[in-house]
């Protein structure tokens, strides 16, 4: 099968029909399990629709030598496998061939069915970190007070939510110390299976032990600890989700990417959603996406409270955000307002994380970056707009 499998690569400098072979036969066989008793049956009916595809070409592949090792292969496969010449071959049908337990296999059915082909599925992302600072699927940029639980998801298949609380005291600042997902059960994929974090206390386990879903040879859902502890990313091949959270300090943070479909698979009673329609009103600390930075004895515009106790200043707060984010986006002055009304140097780390998680998760690099704008927290990349904010800062403390 490695023989055959290289051959995928090698197709690249032909013009036959080969390669086009190849792609199906991997895709006929790469969902098959050697462990599961019809392996053997599954698999020969894959190298006969392989050896048949083959033989079509046989007359505009006559002089390619990677069209002839394929078929020197498929003999050599048959034969380890004691498969008949004759028999049924692999079905072109998707939904035969595809495994229901992989999201993209579900779409690639469903454009087959439709006879057309359709886009690739759209994904968003949603983070939630520091104290707490909200990127919601829409790629709006808040920070808000939502002490207390909260939904960040709650659709037809997945429920998240958060618990958080006051970080000093006087501040209406929050940050969460509590995180529970929820993967609903989903047909024959997974039963249904909650985590759930805590500060101190990150398993590497669902809250009944285990750490997959479903069939554990397919592991359409499974936890990966990255570092004991501190860091867990949780893959749902099934929905084409994944999670992170991770504890930096006494706080957790939250990242995840979820399919646009499925995000928006919800009653309307299930609105209450941070990660889709932002934070209420009531709960926003921000303004048009500026953050207030608290000043020792002083409040500057839009009521921040401040915290002398924090021992930065916001010089020595912007050197020590500037360590770990180069570049001044949304991301850049949350650590700014972080260390401020904190002085927990955690906080940074948080926001440096929080950007490592989209660029890991978020589906548009040219979206990465955040930026401040009189408007409102919109995406986009305008220096001029982050600067204007920067200098904004100053401006209220010289002033003060």
């Amino acid at each position: 099968l490695l023989s055959v499998s290289c051959l995928g690569d090698c197709q690249l400098h032909t013009s036959c029909g080969i390669q086009k072979c190849t792609t199906d036969f991997v895709s006929f066989t790469s969902h098959l399990n050697a462990a599961l008793e019809d392996f053997d049956l599954e698999f020969c009916k894959a190298l006969r629709a392989y050896s048949v595809c083959t033989y079509r070409n046989s007359k505009v592949c006559r002089g390619n030598l990677v069209y002839h090792s394929a078929v020197l292969g498929i003999g050599d496969l048959m034969t380890q496998r004691n498969c008949t010449k004759d028999g049924p071959t692999s079905s072109t049908n998707t939904e035969m061939t595809h495994d229901p337990c992989n999201y993209s296999g579900q779409t690639e059915a469903r454009e087959h069915q439709a006879g057309e082909e359709a886009p690739p599925p759209t994904y968003l992302f949603c983070g939630l970190f520091g104290d707490p600072h909200l990127r919601t699927f829409k790629d709006h940029f808040q920070t808000c007070k939502v002490e207390g639980a909260w939904p960040l998801i709650d659709n037809d298949y997945l429920s998240v939510q958060v618990t958080n609380v006051p970080v000093v005291p006087g501040s209406s600042a929050t940050a969460t110390n509590k995180i529970t997902v929820i993967f609903k059960s989903y047909h024959d994929c997974t039963d249904q299976k909650v985590y759930q974090a805590l500060t101190d206390d990150l398993p590497a386990a669902f809250v009944d032990g285990t750490t997959s879903g479903g069939d554990g040879n397919t592991r359409s859902l499974h936890i990966v600890e990255k570092v004991s502890g501190k860091y867990i990313e949780m893959h749902a091949r099934y929905i084409g989700t994944t999670v992170y959270i991770r504890q930096l300090g006494h706080y957790l943070t939250l990242a995840i990417r979820m399919p646009q479909e499925l995000v928006m698979a919800y009653e309307e009673s299930q609105d209450l959603q941070l990660c889709v329609n932002g934070c209420p009103s009531s709960e926003l600390i921000d303004q048009s996406g500026r953050l207030p930075l608290p000043v020792v004895g002083k409040l500057l515009p839009w009521g921040a409270v401040a915290h002398p106790q924090s021992g930065y200043t916001l010089a020595t707060a912007t050197t020590k955000c500037h360590e770990k984010m180069l570049v001044k986006d949304i991301y850049f002055y949350s650590c700014i307002f972080d260390l401020l009304t904190t002085g927990d140097a955690n906080f940074t780390a948080a926001a440096h994380s929080a950007l490592q998680d989209v660029e890991a998760l978020h589906p548009s690099k040219e979206h990465w970056h955040i930026f401040p704008r009189s408007g409102g927290g919109s995406v986009g990349r305008d220096s001029k707009s982050f600067f204007s904010l920067g200098l904004l800062c100053l401006i209220f403390v010289a002033y003060l």
